[in-house]
């Protein structure tokens, strides 16, 4: 419950005699497709000069519902390309431009006819999703909103799509991950030789820094370097301005880590290309790089952490709290609030500790939420740097806003993090193994495209 509360507050820390308003930071998705071969039609240059002429074919009517492409018999509707468009709409924290929605639809329109080919593949290997299988993965999904089962459908009609949009797309991946653990991981071999060396080398490598890294790739060729970097710039320009980095990847990059996000998993430098270990020593928490062309492909990397090899990290420290909040009144002046957190913040310094806290909150109308188990890391980055400094029974100034009441942490007690054990042998392998399972998979799916017989529509 705290950790909700918490993030809720993120968005403004109050020093004492001041209140900030909170917003939101929703995620985005854009893809780009460029026009720029499209030719004029030669019938068509004259046409405003003709003053009267017949329409001899039918009309489309825009209230029919038809098919966008057919593959290997298999249907990709309109209307799925439209609900998956509007829940990627309704994550975006501004108005998407009309050409911006074009390129989104030939993505998504993309996105599916992938769908379709790793579901029927599947299929075809007899690997079977139960809708109990599918039913639980959903109810997964809801819980990353905080919301039921049922919620999450109101949610999601709430934005013109529905639950069938989800669960086509969780149905491709439970059945594809299934297929390759049937059909690739048995053909995919690790040596020991391998996993002792590279254990060598984390341990030679003891103390300096590893990266965890978000990745998203555009894969190219000398024809289409030029039109892909002009995507990549305008997707990182998107990226820059608060767009969702996991959102963009899973719906656009091209490596096989798409399905996690782009998340590439705690990787050291040297592990990476030449020209991006650079880059990547200079990043910090959060930060995303501009696209960078490197032989083959157009990468765009994001720094989600940092630490050091096989040194504790001060993020896994955990943290005994308590948590005063109080609701502040509707139509609230700024002069009373500010007198209300100075108020709050004298009687949190003297209240001598946690034992204090209910005290405090009930001579302020607030309540105490208790939680023993809360990561240092897990904390909204505003309020790491404060937590680290204070010793039990020290409070952190109030903080919050003005919709969201007044919140104050006082520190009942923590754990330093646990000593890091040293790289473990099966850990190990089974990295290497999924690496090299990702690799083979991308180059599934690309062979059933080459196969695949495309209608468009």
């Amino acid at each position: 419950m705290i950790k909700k509360t918490l993030r809720m507050s993120a968005g403004a820390i109050l020093a004492v005699g001041a209140v900030g308003m909170t917003q939101s930071l929703a995620q985005t998705t854009a893809p780009q497709i460029s026009a720029e071969d499209i030719e004029n039609v030669p019938i068509l240059s004259n046409l405003r000069e003709v003053e009267d002429f017949t329409v001899l074919g039918r009309a489309v009517d825009p209230n029919v519902r038809k098919a966008s492409a057919i593959v290997n018999g298999d249907v990709v509707t309109d209307t799925d390309i439209d609900q998956r468009l509007n829940l990627v709409l309704a994550a975006n924290p501004t108005p998407v431009e009309a050409d911006e929605k074009d390129r989104l639809r030939m993505q998504i329109a993309r996105n599916l006819i992938d769908e379709k080919l790793q579901i029927q593949e599947s299929a075809e290997n007899d690997v079977v999703i139960s809708e109990q299988e599918l039913d639980q993965a959903y109810s997964r999904v809801a819980g990353n909103f905080n919301l039921t089962p049922e919620q999450f459908r109101e949610y999601l009609a709430e934005r013109e799509t529905s639950e069938m949009a989800i669960k086509q797309q969780i149905h491709a991946e439970l059945a594809w991950q299934r297929l390759l653990r049937r059909k690739v991981e048995p053909f995919v071999n690790v040596g020991d030789d391998e996993v002792e060396n590279m254990i060598a080398r984390m341990e030679a490598a003891k103390g300096t820094d590893e990266y965890r890294i978000g990745e998203l790739v555009f894969f190219t060729t000398p024809e289409t370097a030029g039109t892909a970097m002009a995507n990549a710039t305008r997707i990182a320009e998107q990226l820059q301005q608060g767009a969702s980095f996991a959102a963009y990847a899973r719906q656009y990059s091209e490596s096989s880590t798409a399905t996690l996000g782009g998340d590439l998993g705690w990787v050291q430098s040297e592990q990476l290309s030449p020209e991006l270990q650079p880059i990547v020593s200079q990043l910090g928490q959060g930060q995303i790089t501009r696209p960078v062309q490197l032989p083959g492909k157009i990468v765009i990397l994001a720094m989600i952490d940092k630490r050091q090899i096989l040194t504790p990290d001060e993020d896994d420290e955990i943290l005994s709290l308590k948590q005063i909040s109080i609701d502040l009144p509707s139509g609230i002046t700024q002069d009373a609030a500010q007198a209300l957190v100075a108020r709050l913040q004298s009687e949190t310094e003297n209240m001598g500790g946690c034992g204090g806290a209910e005290t405090v909150a009930a001579s302020l109308g607030g309540e105490v939420i208790n939680n023993d188990q809360i990561r240092l890391g897990d904390l909204p980055p505003q309020l790491k740097p404060i937590m680290t400094q204070l010793q039990i029974g020290q409070s952190t100034p109030p903080f919050g806003s003005l919709e969201e009441g007044l919140k104050v942490l006082t520190m009942c007690g923590r754990e330093a993090p646990a000593q890091v054990a040293g790289p473990n042998f099966d850990n190990m392998f089974a990295q290497l193994e999924e690496q090299r399972v990702n690799m083979m998979a991308r180059r599934y799916l690309r062979d059933l495209r080459r196969d695949a017989i495309i209608d468009y529509r």
